[in-house]
């Protein structure tokens, strides 16, 4: 599996032919917004920011779209969303993170989280994740000390922050040091098999932007 990171909330999964993209972000958004053909999107909220499926087709190839809680398999992906809140600027807003199940491998993607308890049926399904995507800032989401603490909670073996802010990495930074961690360079791509998964246990890795 490949992950690759578009900026605020956009994550772009892929193994073998199959292409995943996690809240696309839309072309009328602040945040800029990248472009790729995918088997299947998945939207936390219903804001710009997050649900600009349009960008995932290319010629004939639209993809499927999941934009809720409830259980789903596509193309042999089985997909779990569960409903969470949140305040994305300012205003009350539903949230769904997802859990999707690539190559034995667990993927959670919190989606535009403000809560800072997951509710009992996510906590349940969330054991063993093995990837965990976090916002840790922005408006009315996570703070850093707030998204550290749901990844203890969670307890995934590798933890990928996400931020909002075109703020010089301060997000991230103040992420890594709630973790302890003085320093983690960015880079461009993550490969991952499961026999990488051995031995992390809240590894965080920090990816570059493609669009940067």
């Amino acid at each position: 599996m490949i992950i690759t990171y578009y900026g605020a909330n956009f994550i772009k999964l892929q193994f073998g032919d199959v292409v995943v993209g996690i809240d696309p972000t839309g072309k009328e958004s602040k945040f800029k917004s990248g472009r790729f053909a995918a088997d299947l999107a998945l939207v936390s909220l219903n804001h710009k920011d997050f649900s600009g499926t349009d960008t995932l087709s290319f010629g004939d190839k639209s993809p499927f779209i999941i934009n809720g809680p409830g259980e789903y398999e596509v193309n042999g992906i089985a997909i779990s969303g569960f409903s969470s809140k949140s305040k994305y600027e300012n205003a009350d807003r539903y949230n769904t993170l997802y859990l999707v199940n690539l190559e034995d491998m667990k993927i959670c993607h919190l989606g535009a989280l403000s809560d800072t308890t997951l509710s009992a049926e996510a906590k349940e399904h969330l054991e063993d994740v093995d990837v965990l995507f976090v916002s840790v800032g922005g408006e009315g989401l996570l703070t850093a000390e707030q998204a550290y603490k749901i990844c203890v909670d969670i307890g995934p073996k590798i933890i990928v922050p996400m931020t909002f802010e075109n703020d010089g990495g301060k997000t991230v930074k103040a992420f890594l040091k709630e973790a302890g961690a003085s320093e983690v360079p960015p880079v461009e791509k993550l490969t991952l098999k499961k026999k990488d998964l051995e031995g992390k246990d809240g590894d965080i890795v920090v990816l570059s932007s493609t669009l940067s």
